[in-house]
């Protein structure tokens, strides 16, 4: 279960496979596939292969625990023949929630901190989206005005 605590997450896998014959549309739905079976992060990047062919880079940060789901889902939803896998550790901060009052309702925003100091504050996406829709304002809008309100602080 995560913590808002500082701690070292240590039965962390990274995973990663090469693909050269996948489409974009794919590659987003075994992302999303990934995220919903508990992946903490996933992405891919643009690379080229053997014989310069274009192909992307996926990977895979998860607790070793669901190595065989991510495994079923690589196997079934890409087209890959095998993949590589190795345990890390991951440092994650302390983290905690404060409401940000602004002129779009209030903005959850997560904040990082080391050592007693806030050296990390984000605004949270599906609130300032919400937030965005329901007033027919532009998403940088809404961004930009809890901004203002942390610097005012």
């Amino acid at each position: 279960m995560p913590s808002d605590h500082e701690h070292i997450d240590t039965d962390m896998i990274q995973i990663a496979v090469n693909l050269d014959d996948i489409s974009g549309e794919w590659l987003g739905h075994v992302l999303d596939k990934l995220l919903e079976t508990g992946a903490a992060d996933v992405w891919y990047t643009p690379i080229f292969m053997k014989k310069n062919r274009p192909g992307y880079k996926l990977e895979v940060l998860c607790r070793e625990t669901l190595l065989y789901d991510v495994r079923t889902i690589l196997m079934n939803e890409t087209t890959t023949l095998g993949f590589r896998w190795f345990p890390l550790s991951v440092y994650r901060a302390e983290r905690s929630y404060r409401e940000v009052q602004t002129m779009y309702g209030a903005i959850p925003v997560k904040q990082g901190w080391l050592e007693g100091q806030i050296v990390q504050e984000a605004p949270e996406y599906e609130a300032c989206m919400a937030a965005a829709e329901r007033a027919g304002a532009p998403l940088k809008q809404v961004y930009q005005e809890v901004w203002r309100r942390l610097a005012d602080r």
